[in-house]
């Protein structure tokens, strides 16, 4: 078993197929993770002209603690520039998941992280 094959054990059934782990920082109460969403582009927009601009501000979740220590998710959420429309789009987490075969584990965390960016924007 490979490094990402036992972080795919670790993190919800579908999380590598959307996101990158980008860090990982461990101190004695706390383990932390930190995600960026992959510039693949949403299959909603596959039709129009599209330009990666980075990421919207960083989301804090927290997941189940890990050896005793507190485990928290950071997790930017892509964006990209629409020319065609001349607006900024992301992912519709939604769409995400009621229109794919994904676990109902993964499919809960997309709402739970649809529902903090919400929050935030």
């Amino acid at each position: 078993m490979g490094y990402e094959d036992f972080l795919r054990f670790i993190f919800p059934d579908g999380m590598f197929d959307y996101f990158e782990l980008c860090d990982f920082k461990e101190e004695s109460d706390k383990v932390e993770f930190y995600f960026e969403e992959k510039n693949i582009v949403p299959v909603e927009y596959s039709t129009e002209k599209l330009e990666s601009k980075g990421f919207y501000e960083q989301v804090r979740m927290h997941d189940y603690p890990m050896r005793g220590r507190t485990c928290l998710l950071y997790i930017k959420k892509r964006r990209w520039f629409n020319h065609n429309t001349g607006k900024y789009v992301s992912r519709n987490w939604k769409l995400v998941a009621e229109g794919t075969q994904i676990s109902v584990e993964f499919a809960s965390f997309l709402k739970a992280l649809d529902r903090l960016s919400c929050n935030k924007y």
